[in-house]
């Protein structure tokens, strides 16, 4: 009994939590990026309307499925995409994206055996410095959230920064 009762503590306290961090505002994805790039000394990214408009779009055409299928951004734009079955912040998506350093090897330029880095990569790519993000709730009450970057990085052969 006693285990039920803490199990049930932690998950409410959870869901109290997720939404006291919801931060959606172009400011906070680029904190959140900037962040992760300042950590390898890349340069700060830009707000760029123009792209944060390609990835509403997109992010519109998702809310009715929210699969996490790429856009291909017509060649221009690198692009992460991060969903959720719940209201997931974009600092939290981008939060995903860079936890994948851990799996990141710099001499190398790869990732670890059966694991994905290309996410973190092209958050520090060095020379995408423009950002647009975009979040919508699907209908089936998850989260869809996209950022684009120009111009896009990953490049293979090429380190990030």
């Amino acid at each position: 009994m006693e285990f039920s009762s803490l199990a049930l503590t932690c998950l409410f306290a959870f869901t109290l939590i997720l939404p006291s961090h919801a931060q959606d505002s172009p400011q906070d994805y680029l904190n959140a990026h900037n962040e992760a790039r300042s950590a390898v000394n890349v340069g700060p990214m830009t707000w760029d309307e123009t792209v944060a408009g390609f990835a509403r779009d997109y992010a519109n055409q998702r809310i009715a499925d929210c699969n996490l299928v790429h856009s291909g951004g017509g060649g221009q734009y690198g692009e992460n995409l991060a969903g959720s079955s719940v209201d997931l912040s974009g600092t939290d998506a981008v939060r995903l994206w860079v936890d994948e350093r851990a799996d990141y090897d710099y001499n190398s330029n790869s990732c670890a055996p059966e694991k994905v880095c290309g996410h973190y990569t092209q958050v520090v790519w060095r020379d995408s410095v423009r950002l647009g993000c975009a979040k919508v709730r699907c209908n089936n009450g998850g989260t869809f959230i996209g950022c684009n970057y120009a111009p896009p990085g990953n490049f293979i052969g090429q380190k990030p920064y």
